[in-house]
């Protein structure tokens, strides 16, 4: 799947949720930690956009740097389990 915006790959997945009894929405990434979901933590603001002219809905999802540099340490297709280990094994070993 790519970004429809700028053609990335580097797409995260999570849900939207409510923030404050309809008040505001937000985003929770999927790979959160059971934890962090139930105290609320980790969430980040939706901020939407609509066109005057097409009237199209655009919503953006803030991140900060930490997450910036977590989820492009991959672009596109993620690699294996298998294939992250040993990674890890060549970059000790060199």
């Amino acid at each position: 799947m790519k970004c429809s915006a700028c053609g990335s790959t580097a797409l995260v997945e999570g849900l939207l949720l409510d923030l404050t009894s309809g008040g505001r929405v937000g985003f929770q990434p999927a790979d959160l930690s059971t934890l962090r979901t139930m105290f609320g933590m980790g969430s980040r603001k939706i901020v939407s956009y609509g066109c005057i002219h097409c009237r199209t809905l655009q919503l953006t999802v803030e991140f900060n740097e930490r997450d910036i540099k977590k989820y492009q340490e991959f672009e596109g297709q993620q690699p294996g389990v298998l294939e992250r280990i040993n990674a890890g094994e060549e970059r000790e070993a060199g």
